[in-house]
């Protein structure tokens, strides 16, 4: 069997900023992002919008998403910042993932935040099965037109 999809690592604020790209839009169950604290590990399942396969302009042939497994080691501390009112339904939309002094910072639309408290950077993302397409291109308020609407949190998220 061959492995397919992303396998990314991010031990710098350069690599972050990759997975970051990566992971722009996905969608993310509150309630499967899990803070392991005695392994130092947070650990969340993201429904990934798949960006690599646009242009630069963010055109593509085909949307599509994957269900993708991500994990910070080396995590001390987990705080959690206004994702009551940020994530409809409990569904999470990431805008972007920042690193501050000693902390890594989920930035979700709609102004929500999970805070890491780390002793290290150290991410690793993996795709888990094969990309599904949906008709939905996330838009953002600054978007020029002719792109579809943006896909409704939570809609078009397949169930493994």
């Amino acid at each position: 069997m061959t492995e397919t999809g992303l396998k990314l690592r991010a031990v710098d604020r350069d690599d972050l900023a990759v997975i970051a790209a990566m992971l722009q839009d996905a969608l993310m169950p509150l309630a499967d992002m899990q803070f392991l604290p005695a392994e130092h590990r947070f650990v969340l399942v993201a429904n990934r919008f798949c960006w690599e396969n646009c242009d630069r302009n963010g055109d593509c042939a085909q949307y599509e998403r994957v269900h993708c497994a991500v994990a910070f080691e080396g995590v001390d501390k987990v705080d959690r910042q206004g994702l009551d009112r940020a994530c409809l339904r409990g569904i999470g939309e990431l805008l972007t993932i920042e690193v501050a002094d000693g902390a890594v910072l989920l930035v979700f639309a709609g102004g929500g935040r999970v805070r890491l408290g780390i002793s290290r950077l150290d991410c690793h993302i993996r795709d888990m099965g094969e990309p599904w397409p949906t008709q939905w291109r996330p838009h953002h308020p600054d978007d020029a037109g002719g792109t579809p609407e943006r896909e409704p949190s939570g809609e078009g998220r397949r169930t493994p």
